[in-house]
């Protein structure tokens, strides 16, 4: 039985633990609080991590998935990169997944990014993110690069447009990159899956549907399912928590690895997703 310890056991977290318990692993959910049967430890505190090791059994993969709780730069320097460092350190032999994000590419030209693109954050919270994945990259880990998410009882965009709180930018042509929350969950465990058996070692990975869609076609395909009236239009909004940017991520490098997602396409899933948002 393989042995895969989850830091973070929120939105994402809770269904990777769903879907490896499903697949026969034994799964240490861990999470600050300790609530919802997980266990209750701090991965910004060395003591709490050593303490963890000493009572678990073998733990063949880590996957790092914790949130920052919408927190600014000290939540981002605690949870991320002190997290990283010390997993790292404490479980030093242990394969390392770290969950970062896409919002480390900052191209604002329309362009294809992949896993070899530029990188130059305009936010310190993607400097930190970038400083956590060298940690990980150092130790032949992987780090998977999440676009947008959403799903069940999730989507930003969506509650926007319900609330009547959205608004196309300009021309509406920024190019916006998602990912259905079970489609994460189940690449970060084809990841671990890959990474105990030595198939990868050292790698990035973007972790994005495969239809990246314009603000505009994004609005006007939410609108026609719904039968609602399109946002109105404004200036683009530059104080955008991750910055604002313009770039279609490509996840051709996880795709050519075997994966696959069960959502390719955001428009497809809206009208489900949308019944559940204020349940």
């Amino acid at each position: 039985m393989k042995t895969l310890l989850v830091i973070g056991a929120g939105y994402i977290g809770a269904e990777l633990v769903r879907q490896a318990r499903l697949s026969g692993w034994k799964v240490y959910p861990v999470t600050k609080s300790g609530e919802n049967g997980s266990i209750k430890a701090d991965v910004t505190s060395q003591d709490c991590l050593k303490c963890l090791k000493e009572n678990a059994s073998k733990i063949d993969v880590i996957i790092h998935c914790a949130s920052s709780g919408r927190g600014g730069v000290e939540a981002y320097q605690a949870v991320f990169y002190n997290g990283v460092k010390n997993l790292s350190e404490v479980f030093e032999d242990v394969p390392l997944i770290f969950v970062s994000s896409t919002s480390v590419y900052t191209q604002t030209a329309g362009e294809v990014v992949t896993e070899e693109s530029e990188t130059n954050p305009i936010r310190e919270t993607g400097e930190i993110l970038l400083s956590a994945e060298n940690i990980v990259m150092k130790k032949c880990g992987v780090v998977a690069r999440l676009a947008g998410i959403y799903g069940p009882k999730r989507s930003v965009l969506l509650k926007k447009l319900l609330n009547q709180t959205a608004m196309i930018e300009e021309d509406g042509k920024r190019l916006i990159n998602q990912i259905h929350r079970d489609d994460a969950a189940s690449a970060l465990f084809f990841l671990a899956n890959k990474l105990i058996d030595k198939e990868i070692s050292g790698e990035r990975y973007n972790v994005s549907d495969s239809h990246p869609r314009s603000q505009l076609e994004t609005y006007e395909g939410l609108c026609g399912i719904l039968n609602l009236p399109l946002p109105p239009r404004g200036e683009r909004d530059l104080n955008r928590k991750r910055g604002w940017t313009h770039k279609a991520v490509s996840n051709e490098k996880l795709i050519s690895l075997g994966w696959k997602p069960q959502y390719p396409d955001f428009l497809e899933s809206a009208e489900s997703i949308s019944n559940t948002l204020f349940l």
